[in-house]
């Protein structure tokens, strides 16, 4: 497997950084995940974009953003990618020595990984719809930053894991946030709820693109924070990702929803963004 570190194309196993990075340290790092659709980065400026502001509000300064996607598609030739692919690069502020908790003093220049794999497709996992199960939501306070400090999420997501869940849905204060890594909807008499933007979720491109299609096709959509004790009043829930796409949820807990059968309007949102990569 061929990777990009530090303005190098290595072999993964040649590919290093050192003990000081403060991203090793201090998850002192922002990153992104972008996939492809028919061998074309889906939604790339919008990825582009939220990375922009990541290491705008983290103050990491990052000058070769440009050349992100050449290099991407360049390791997908390396890598040989024949189908889908999922690429993930990730930017920390730099290796420093000595280990301080406030920025260097002197100047250091970022470090960059970008790595590409071919992407398994959750075909079942969207036919059939999944379990999810709630959890606290205990992260800081900055969920809109795609920081790489993960271990909150890291340990409700293995708590999902050990109950045999596809994903960990996380409560603040009694108000439904986000998952460990998808966005997470609503639908109640034919309306979508989904969480407003805000510093408690991060803004998903495929939440994004999700609202762009109930706009383009009138559905109706809120953007306002779903009660969790309110969970049972609602008739269909879905999560979404740039790996789930949109993924019917048909159990929450030990509670079966619709009888374990993915809801209409899901599978219509499923169908048209289905459209919208096909023809992307």
């Amino acid at each position: 497997m061929m990777v990009f570190i530090n303005n190098r194309f290595l072999p993964i196993e040649e590919a290093h950084i050192s003990p000081f990075d403060r991203g090793f340290l201090f998850a002192d790092g922002v990153y992104e995940s972008i996939r492809t659709y028919n061998k074309k980065l889906f939604r790339y400026p919008d990825h582009l974009d939220r990375l922009k502001r990541s290491l705008n509000e983290t103050r990491i300064e990052f000058k070769e953003i440009e050349s992100i996607e050449n290099i991407i598609y360049e390791l997908m030739i390396k890598n040989d990618i024949e189908d889908e692919a999922l690429a993930y690069l990730q930017i920390s502020r730099g290796s420093a020595i000595p280990r301080t908790h406030s920025f260097p003093k002197k100047k250091i220049s970022p470090s960059t990984f970008i790595s590409v794999q071919n992407l398994k497709e959750n075909t079942k996992e969207q036919t059939d719809g999944v379990k999810v199960i709630l959890q606290e939501d205990v992260r800081w306070l900055r969920c809109d930053i795609k920081s790489t400090s993960l271990l909150p999420v890291v340990l409700a997501s293995q708590k999902a894991t050990e109950e045999n869940a596809a994903e960990a849905i996380l409560v603040r204060d009694g108000m439904i946030t986000e998952g460990t890594h998808t966005n997470f909807f609503a639908i109640k008499n034919e309306t979508i709820y989904t969480a407003p933007k805000s510093r408690f979720i991060l803004e998903g491109i495929t939440r994004k693109v999700v609202l762009e299609l109930c706009e383009r096709f009138k559905i109706d959509c809120r953007e306002e924070f779903i009660v969790k004790d309110d969970l049972k009043s609602f008739d269909e829930f879905f999560i979404t990702s740039t790996t789930k796409e949109i993924t019917p949820v048909t159990s929450i807990d030990y509670w079966t929803i619709n009888n374990g059968e993915p809801g209409k309007i899901t599978k219509s949102l499923q169908a048209v963004f289905k459209k919208l990569a096909e023809d992307y």
